[in-house]
């Protein structure tokens, strides 16, 4: 237990507690091909959709099980610009295979689940969200299957359809002026008041500041199909994506 000493203040140094913006990995294998496999299916042609971002290597989806050479793991993120800074251990298997791998333990760490409801938080969000760029990312050919567009610290304004199986990311709002039938994430870095317009609402996926909604469960006849935007609501019993209709 730390021990006050009295005296005089420091003159060359302060400690002081920090809230810093970290990503968190949630690993849910310890089969590191098949991870390397969905890192480059996933990112493979972003090769800058990180930048050197600290992350904390979650394990608490492995208790019980062995966890995956986390040395081998920090040195795979790292080739997509991800740097492990720490590690969330729930047993001593866990913590030892963390010091193994030269990571500190990070005790304390709350991290949101993901849970089977309509609007169900992915990757903890990382506060505070960085401050999105006034000018705009502009996309006016269409989007097809496999392709992914990322504005990074900007909105993103699609002129064209975005097809299923294409993606389209921004760190702030992501207006689409034709029909959207894929993947959109907007507030892709935390920025909460973000949202999603579209022309034609039909997406494979909507997600803002990692709560997210799939297809899985169908929109409403007045919204299928509709000029429509998604927002997030902060409610006393956690965040939700609301979806509602665009006036004329």
């Amino acid at each position: 237990m730390p021990v006050s000493l009295g005296g005089q203040a420091p003159a060359s140094f302060d400690l002081k507690s920090a809230h810093l913006p970290l990503l968190a990995l949630l690993l849910k294998s310890s089969d590191l091909d098949l991870l390397q496999r969905e890192l480059a299916e996933r990112y493979g042609d972003q090769p800058d959709f990180f930048d050197h971002d600290p992350l904390l290597i979650d394990l608490q989806a492995m208790a019980g099980a062995a966890p995956p050479d986390l040395a081998a793991v920090s040195a795979l993120l790292g080739q997509y610009r991800l740097r492990a800074v720490a590690v969330h251990a729930r047993d001593e298997v866990q913590r030892a295979a963390a010091q193994a791998a030269g990571l500190p333990v990070a005790d304390g760490v709350s991290l949101p689940r993901a849970e089977p409801t309509r609007a169900t938080r992915e990757e903890p969000a990382a506060p505070p969200p960085p401050a999105v760029n006034p000018s705009a990312l502009v996309i006016d050919k269409p989007l097809r299957s496999g392709q992914q567009v990322y504005a990074r610290g900007r909105d993103l304004v699609v002129l064209a359809p975005v097809n299923p199986g294409a993606e389209v990311i921004a760190d702030g709002h992501i207006h689409v002026y034709a029909p959207l039938r894929g993947k959109a994430i907007a507030g892709a870095r935390g920025q909460a008041d973000a949202r999603i317009f579209s022309l034609a609402m039909a997406p494979e996926l909507v997600s803002i500041a990692g709560i997210y909604r799939t297809s899985e469960v169908p929109l409403p006849g007045v919204l299928l199909g509709k000029p429509a935007q998604v927002r997030l609501q902060r409610t006393d019993d956690g965040d939700k994506l609301v979806i509602d209709p665009l006036s004329a």
